[in-house]
């Protein structure tokens, strides 16, 4: 039997929003997920009005809860805009400001960070939004601290993600934040959907087809993943892909928007994070088989990637079995 809900999320849907990211958040916070054994989200609909039609007029939602569910909601997902230049409804920036208010934490997916720079809660703060609307974006506010070519920010309890696609690597963002990385990447094999896309890489990569057989770094990239225990240069990964060190570093740049050194670092963190929350014993014996060589090492690079310890990581995720 799932254990009960301790975290509300509340989505709110405008006219015109998106049917695509309602379903992103429904997908990721609102099925019942009992195998994986945790408190799942509590996830409820909200509009301003009894009766919403949605983007072309595809959908249209009704019967659901007015805006004063979003003063009960542990996370507000506020509504995306067809047209970022309209001006929201005052309703709905008076409810996103309550929640600013009492600091709960907010996430906009694709325009939807027109809404919360609408409300003022960007204002001196970074944040994204779709590749498309960037420089209108900026014009219209010039006080955010737009980052225009990367996945999705986080400021704080402030979220923001660029296109729809990147709606989802925000979601299970979220999801490993509250529950960990091994239960996130349970989702992301539920949707067959890649486990983990930092934040920080790039949300449009302008390249032509390939016309010749398939030269990405994914044959690469998995074989670093089952090598993370040894130590690993870039000259390694480059003999491997049989390219020079300085064509890695671009290669690495133009698909994922980092560097060699930074994405081998973040996997073994994410490693050392999934063998925190199994009960390996010995923070050693982790730091050796993640390639973080040492535990303090281990303890640097985890609190510079959650701001916890391992002591703190492991009691805050450990899976339980029953």
């Amino acid at each position: 039997m799932p254990k009960e809900s301790s975290h509300r999320v509340v989505v709110i849907v405008d006219a015109g929003s998106n049917p695509f990211e309602l379903g992103v958040a429904t997908e990721l916070f609102g099925l019942r997920r009992p195998e994986l054994d945790v408190p799942w989200y509590d996830l409820a609909l909200c509009t301003p009005a009894p009766s919403v039609e949605m983007h072309l007029g595809f959908f249209t939602l009704s019967g659901v809860a007015d805006l004063t569910e979003v003063d009960t909601a542990d996370t507000v997902i506020v509504p995306n805009r067809p047209d970022p230049e309209a001006p929201v409804a005052p309703a709905v920036l008076d409810a996103v400001r309550r929640a600013a208010a009492r600091e709960a934490r907010l996430v906009s997916f694709c325009t939807g960070a027109f809404t919360l720079a609408a409300a003022g809660v960007l204002d001196g703060r970074r944040a994204t939004t779709h590749w498309r609307w960037a420089r209108l974006f900026e014009q219209m506010f010039p006080s955010v601290d737009l980052q225009p070519d990367v996945l999705f920010v986080a400021d704080d309890n402030v979220y923001t993600a660029a296109g729809s696609a990147a709606a989802l690597d925000l979601g299970l963002h979220l999801i490993r934040t509250d529950h960990g990385a091994e239960i996130a990447n349970a989702v992301s094999r539920r949707l067959v959907f890649t486990a983990h896309r930092e934040g920080g890489q790039r949300q449009f990569i302008d390249q032509p087809v390939p016309t010749i057989p398939d030269t990405s770094l994914a044959p690469l990239l998995a074989w670093a993943r089952s090598q993370l225990a040894h130590p690993l240069t870039v000259t390694d990964l480059a003999d491997r892909a049989a390219v020079s060190p300085a064509t890695l570093h671009r290669r690495f740049q133009s698909e994922l928007g980092t560097t060699p050194l930074a994405w081998l670092t973040t996997e073994r963190v994410a490693l050392a994070c999934r063998l925190l929350e199994r009960g390996t014993p010995g923070l050693d014996r982790i730091a050796r088989q993640s390639g973080l060589g040492t535990a303090t090492n281990l303890r640097i690079q985890l609190k510079r990637t959650t701001g916890l310890t391992p002591t703190t990581y492991r009691r805050r995720f450990a899976l339980t079995t029953h």
